[in-house]
């Protein structure tokens, strides 16, 4: 069972309700990280409520869509210190649909324990159509994805310029993203028994993993030179 830090949502842990629901999502073995992202977005919503002055339990679809014009409208909570390249302001698109699922999952909850008869939040819902027999409605919030940055020939020479002042820790890892695609939990969970020098392949152990899958990839000759030089 995943240890909640309470100090870090307050308001969770003064609403019984939503105190149960984040205690029952832990004791079903969700993953921590999980766990965290629904604290911190029943949190962001019990503030607004608070600050609205609007019971969470009771609250209403104009409750909830006041609620998804905040998220569109706020500044980005790293205001000057983005330094991603595309960076602008305001919440990413997933941040906000997490957000507003973990809200969607609390609203599930109280369904269930008969204190309230819908869910404010909805989602989107398949009809049937003309064409092919169903076309999708859409959600309370339209749901999008960018594609990946991919840095130029002369982006990728800065960062390598920039990787040449760093550690050998450093030097490795980031040369072990780039051979094996790891995600940062994947990287930084790495051991010294995950990497097999022999044969240059890594293990991602399963429980490090987003999809609970174990994989087994190839690393180059130069990323084994730097894994010598790490670990002498």
């Amino acid at each position: 069972m995943v240890h909640i830090k309470w100090q870090h949502y307050p308001s969770v842990a003064l609403l019984p309700v939503a105190k149960a629901w984040l205690v029952i999502q832990s004791n079903f073995g969700l993953a921590s990280n999980t766990i965290e992202a629904y604290g911190r977005a029943l949190e962001d919503y019990l503030q607004l409520s608070a600050r609205l002055e609007f019971p969470p339990v009771s609250a209403t679809r104009e409750h909830i869509s006041t609620y998804v014009r905040d998220l569109t409208s706020r500044q980005s909570p790293l205001g000057a210190n983005v330094r991603a390249f595309d960076s602008g302001v305001g919440l990413s698109n997933a941040t906000m649909q997490q957000r507003l699922t973990a809200v969607r999952l609390f609203y599930d909850y109280l369904i269930e324990e008969g204190l309230r008869g819908d869910n404010p939040v909805g989602r989107g819902r398949y009809t049937p159509g003309k064409n092919f027999g169903i076309t999708r409605q859409r959600g309370m919030l339209p749901r999008y994805r960018r594609l990946p940055w991919i840095p130029t020939d002369e982006q990728w020479l800065v960062i390598l310029q920039a990787a040449r002042k760093e550690s050998p820790r450093n030097r490795l890892m980031l040369a072990l993203s780039y051979d094996a695609a790891l995600r940062r939990e994947e990287l930084c969970s790495l051991a010294t028994n995950d990497l097999d020098p022999a044969y240059r392949l890594i293990t991602v152990r399963a429980e490090t993993t987003k999809n609970r899958c174990a994989r087994v990839i190839p690393y180059s000759a130069p990323t084994a030179e730097l894994y010598a030089s790490y670990l002498h």
